[in-house]
């Protein structure tokens, strides 16, 4: 059995995914345990650990994050209504792979009811 995380073996396609976007340097795919009616985890092919583990002065990873995370928002018709969230961390992150939740598709004020994860 692999040691890799889960995500590392879905980027490998050694576990299956549905994914939704996918380019030279991220992955995005449905999370198996959706907090919203759209909910996709985006996550960098680099296996960082967590965010506090990219250099700051990585500025190119930390604007290609964000933009990659609203072309997603774009393409899954969310992108006038959703969430961005990160956990950061080991006492937080369930997963020790980087990465962000973006998360949509609520009727108007259903979203109120699911700002916790």
């Amino acid at each position: 059995m692999s040691t890799d995380s889960i995500f590392t073996q879905i980027i490998n396609r050694e576990l299956p995914a549905t994914v939704r976007y996918e380019d030279e340097n991220f992955i995005a795919f449905d999370n198996l345990y959706p907090k919203a009616p759209v909910h996709v985890l985006l996550v960098p092919k680099k296996p960082y650990e967590t965010l506090e583990r990219v250099e700051l002065t990585d500025e190119q990873f930390h604007s290609s994050l964000l933009i990659t995370a609203r072309k997603i928002a774009q393409q899954l018709g969310i992108a006038d209504n959703y969430k961005l969230v990160m956990n950061i961390g080991k006492d937080v992150q369930e997963i020790h792979h980087l990465h962000l939740h973006i998360m949509g598709g609520w009727a108007s004020g259903e979203h109120l009811e699911a700002l916790e994860l």
